[in-house]
């Protein structure tokens, strides 16, 4: 046989000698080739995929939910106050732009030397604008203090062990009106959790926190709690820009603390109308007004009232049982949306908030309870002349 005829025996060696395997098995030479072209992208799929596994075990989500709920250190309201004193408050941006007092000119300056309200002690004042610098500012989730402060309040009053989400349905049930409770704080800013804090942290002031939001949950004549706070908040800062707290600030020496006296007051004076006059949510936006324009002309009155609250409180023998705050009390979520503080109040971009329209003009004005003279004369003696 010679050398140019083909051998079937010597078929594999010359496969060899050139370098050409066959591996379709028995298939054509066109089906090994689709074949080894799956086999590539089999691979590349292989490589992507361990790609986007190794990245997976970095992501914060996943690892918060291994790791199980969060239990986060609860705030006091001096804490979170010190924080406040003690940090550079450049990171508001309207730290620079507040206006503690309200500006008057013209003739209204005249009048307000003559017989208006005392100055504030200037040892007092660096306190006061520390109170309108936090209510400029916003909530801000990248300072955890914030956060803290947030987390604090929702389970003080909820009774929950562990944190809740930053966003969700879940604010609505302490009476936010969204998923989102930073948009509800236009007009007192920080200040109005703080107000909040010491109300639902502080001991003397729990069994009066536990019994407004007790009202708030009720079937008739509930109103979102954390919004009618604010609302509250907005009042008390309108009352010392207007300078009405001075008096009684420069007598105890203290500002922070007379605000927060004041805030309860306030609510207290608020919940007590609220509930024997069975206000409903359709009247918020009256009765808020009409709070704070007796609070505005009283504001001695609406401490002593609550003054005469704390001592009743503490001789009542149901106060050595100490309930959580929503002890006893059935979860039920306002359906009706409230007067928000944006309705009643117009926020200058400065931070500046001043009384914005009356959003009750169609309510028919009721005067204040006959009750309401029930504090002791010295009390109801303190209107001044406000110009």
């Amino acid at each position: 046989m010679s050398r140019t005829e083909c051998d079937p025996r010597d078929t594999s060696t010359a496969e060899e000698e050139s370098g050409i395997r066959d591996t379709s098995d028995g298939f054509p030479q066109g089906n090994a080739e689709q074949l080894t072209k799956s086999e590539q992208e089999l691979q590349l799929a292989k490589e992507e995929w361990d790609a986007v596994a190794s990245v997976v075990p970095n992501v914060g989500v996943l690892s918060a939910c291994l790791d199980g709920p969060k239990q986060s250190e609860l705030i006091s309201f001096n804490e979170a106050l010190q924080f406040f004193q003690t940090c550079d408050m450049t990171f508001c941006n309207h730290s620079k732009k507040i206006v503690p007092v309200l500006r008057r000119s013209g003739f209204n300056v005249f009048l307000r030397c003559l017989c208006g309200p005392p100055k504030l002690s200037r040892d007092l004042v660096e306190e006061r604008d520390l109170v309108f610098t936090i209510a400029a500012c916003p909530l801000d989730d990248g300072l955890p203090i914030h956060v803290r402060v947030l987390q604090t309040i929702y389970r003080q009053l909820t009774g929950d062990r562990f944190d809740c989400p930053r966003y969700g349905r879940h604010w609505e049930h302490i009476g936010f009106q969204g998923s989102d409770p930073a948009t509800d704080l236009r007009g007192a800013g920080l200040w109005g959790l703080m107000n909040l804090l010491y109300f639902v942290t502080c001991p003397q002031t729990l069994s009066l926190a536990r019994s407004v939001y007790r009202l708030s949950l009720h079937e008739v004549q509930n109103f979102p709690f954390v919004v009618m706070s604010i609302n509250v908040t907005a009042i008390v800062l309108q009352a010392l820009r207007e300078e009405r707290l001075n008096r009684v600030c420069n007598g105890r020496k203290q500002v922070v603390a007379v605000v927060n006296d004041f805030y309860v007051g306030v609510f207290l004076h608020l919940y007590l109308r609220w509930k024997n006059e069975r206000k409903t949510i359709s009247h918020s936006g009256f009765v808020l007004k009409d709070v704070e324009n007796h609070a505005k002309k009283h504001p001695k009155s609406i401490l002593c009232d609550l003054e005469e609250y704390n001592k009743s409180d503490r001789e009542s023998p149901a106060q050595h049982r100490r309930p959580s705050v929503v002890d006893d009390v059935p979860r039920i979520v306002p359906t009706t949306t409230m007067t928000s503080i944006a309705d009643l109040y117009d926020v200058f971009p400065n931070g500046d908030v001043v009384p914005g329209v009356d959003v009750a003009q169609h309510m028919t004005h009721s005067k204040l309870p006959a009750d309401d003279q029930s504090c002791s004369e010295h009390c109801h003696n303190d209107e001044e002349l406000f110009i």
